[in-house]
C-alpha cells in the first residue's frame, strides 16, 4: 500500500522541476540573445528553421527596451522547437573560427614588424619556415617597407609587406 506522500513524491520524480525549466527557458534564451548578436553571414551559417530565423532577423528592427524583451522570450519559446545543444554547438564553431583568423591576423603582423625592424634574422627564420617564398620578393618588400617607416611617408609599402606574408602562410596551410 503506497501513501499520498509516495504517490506526491512519485510525481515530482517523473520530469525536471519547475526551476530546472527554467533555467533551460533562460538557457535557450541566451543561445538566442547570441543568435541576435551575430552578423548576417555568420547567421547565414547556422541551421535554424525559417520561423526562428525570421524572428531574429526581427530583432533588429526592434528599438524600445519592452519589446525587445518580448521579441527575446518569442526566440527563446521558438528555441524550445529546436535542438538548443546543436546551436550552441554552432556558436561555439563560429567563435572559434573568429579566434583562430584573429591569432592568424596576430601572427602575420608579427611577422610583418619583425621583418621591417630586423631584416637580416628575421628573413632567415621567415625563408626557414616557409621555404617556397619568392626571397627576392620579401627582401624587396622588406626594404621598402623600412625605408617608408624610416620616412614616415604612410604604410603602403607595409600594408604590401602583410599581403604578401598572409599569401605565403595561406599556401602553407
Amino acid at each position: 500500500m503506497t501513501t499520498d506522500f509516495e504517490s506526491d513524491h512519485e510525481e515530482f520524480a517523473e520530469g525536471p522541476s519547475k526551476s530546472q525549466r527554467k533555467r533551460d527557458m533562460h538557457a535557450l534564451q541566451d543561445i538566442g540573445k547570441q543568435l541576435t548578436e551575430l552578423k548576417h553571414s555568420q547567421l547565414a551559417n547556422i541551421e535554424l528553421p525559417d520561423e526562428l530565423r525570421e524572428a531574429i532577423i526581427e530583432m533588429e528592427r526592434i528599438h524600445k527596451r519592452e519589446a525587445k524583451r518580448r521579441q527575446l522570450q518569442r526566440i527563446g519559446r521558438l528555441m524550445q522547437l529546436v535542438d538548443g545543444d546543436d546551436i550552441a554547438a554552432q556558436l561555439a564553431a563560429l567563435k572559434t573560427q573568429g579566434t583562430l583568423s584573429i591569432q592568424r591576423q596576430h601572427l602575420i603582423e608579427r611577422w610583418r614588424d619583425q621583418l621591417v625592424q630586423d631584416q637580416a634574422d628575421t628573413i632567415g627564420r621567415f625563408i626557414t619556415e616557409y621555404p617556397e617564398v619568392d626571397i627576392q620578393h620579401l627582401r624587396q618588400l622588406t626594404r621598402q617597407a623600412s625605408k617608408e617607416l624610416a620616412q614616415a611617408k604612410g604604410n603602403s609599402q607595409a600594408r604590401k609587406l602583410f599581403r604578401y606574408i598572409r599569401d605565403t602562410l595561406a599556401l602553407h596551410e
